[in-house]
């Protein structure tokens, strides 16, 4: 070698760089990742193998592109395969997600679950909270009414022997999605994870509720969960981006039932939309529920919703019948429970 001879140094490719160059090789070399491609990447991910410029590409990537059913079961089975989950498991017949938050209406769709927790139905609910300025949040609400969140999937457990309902928070249920999730103010979007957390089920509840903002993700969720062999769900375009029917307007479902694809829908229950609220009040909730304040709308979003979650479960065979069963549980409820002493 002379000294006019350059030494080159050819540095090792980072295993996860397959996955940012698949998905972004450019507009005629690039491809959705496939299943096993996708399993593969979260795994990576979720056993923090991948350094952060490569986390924030591939994420940012796969926002523009909008993920595919395929690449969604994927994330979603090697998310799963991560959990530490405790022996003797609690069994939870409803799985329901909340990372959207509300800005424009309370919650009122966590008076739903704890009237489904309350006749017997063992409800998990997990999400996330603070990642969207000028929004409330689930996690923060629950103290209104006299709830404690879940730090840990044993307590969740736990409390759903207990009482039929937990909720666990994401930074417990998954730190690295959580992770993700909290760079949302410094990326600007929302990534994959908003998508893929609502999916998770970690208890494998047979019958699963989720909401979205964006109508066009629905027939993603149905159909990665027929891949994923989900029996029962429902996807609504729910108020906020929750799971809460706005009683309003008319709500298209789309799920499985029994590991079937269907799509139906529910009318409006009143002619005239209501004006929103001009400020919220989380205290309003125990107030709904013990009887001291009267709501058409928000009583009408309780038991619209609550329909839903009761005809996904068949404990009512028509959209009539459940509404009819969910005025009823209202009706009978317990008004002593659910408030702030």
């Amino acid at each position: 070698m002379t000294a006019k001879q350059d030494i080159v140094f050819e540095l090792e490719e980072h295993p996860f760089a397959q996955y940012v160059r698949i998905l972004g090789k450019g507009k005629n070399g690039s491809r959705p990742l496939t299943r096993e491609e996708a399993y593969a990447s979260m795994k990576m991910i979720m056993a923090g193998e991948v350094e952060p410029v490569q986390l924030g590409a591939f994420m940012m990537l796969m926002r523009v592109k909008e993920e595919t059913r395929e690449e969604l079961a994927g994330f979603i089975e090697a998310t799963r395969d991560s959990f530490q989950l405790p022996t003797g498991m609690a069994e939870v017949d409803l799985d329901w997600s909340s990372y959207a938050g509300k800005r424009r209406h309370l919650p009122w769709f966590l008076l739903s679950t704890l009237l489904l927790a309350d006749n017997g139905i063992r409800v998990f609910m997990h999400g996330a909270g603070g990642h969207t300025s000028g929004r409330i949040y689930t996690q923060d609400v629950l103290r209104f009414l006299g709830i404690e969140y879940a730090t840990s999937f044993e307590q969740a457990a736990e409390q759903i022997k207990q009482t039929n309902f937990s909720y666990l928070p994401l930074e417990f249920l998954c730190p690295k999605l959580h992770e993700i999730i909290e760079l949302r103010p410094l990326m600007g979007l929302r990534s994959p994870v908003h998508t893929l957390a609502r999916m998770i089920n970690p208890f494998d509840a047979p019958n699963v509720m989720q909401g979205i903002f964006h109508p066009g993700y629905k027939s993603v969720h149905q159909e990665a969960a027929m891949l994923l062999g989900q029996k029962n769900m429902a996807v609504i375009k729910g108020e906020g981006g929750e799971i809460e029917r706005n009683p309003d307007i008319v709500c298209e479902v789309k799920g499985l039932h029994e590991g079937e694809l269907f799509e139906e829908t529910w009318p409006a229950l009143f002619k005239q939309r209501h004006v929103k609220e001009t400020e919220l009040q989380p205290e309003r909730l125990a107030q709904l529920w013990q009887g001291e304040i009267e709501d058409e709308y928000a009583v009408g979003t309780v038991t619209a919703t609550t329909a839903l979650a009761l005809k996904l479960m068949g404990k009512a065979h028509s959209v009539d019948e459940a509404q009819a069963m969910a005025e009823s549980l209202w009706s009978n409820r317990d008004k002593t429970k659910y408030g702030v002493n």
